[in-house]
């Protein structure tokens, strides 16, 4: 994913910034403050807030 797009990206919710993870068809976009993570599929971002995962309290993506 391109750094400069992903740099514009925010978190649909809160507005905040988001820290990518993983590569390739595994890549997400994750949001911190409100435990969700956004599938990229294809190079493209799924923004939706009913699509992303939502991330358990101890997930360790929640600690990069």
């Amino acid at each position: 994913m391109d750094k400069r797009l992903l740099d514009l990206l925010v978190c649909p919710i809160c507005k905040g910034p988001l820290r990518s993870n993983g590569v390739g068809a595994a890549l997400e976009l994750v949001c911190r403050p409100d435990r969700l993570a956004y599938a990229v599929r294809d190079g493209i971002p799924l923004m939706l807030s009913e699509e992303a995962r939502v991330l358990s309290a101890d997930d360790p993506l929640l600690d990069r």
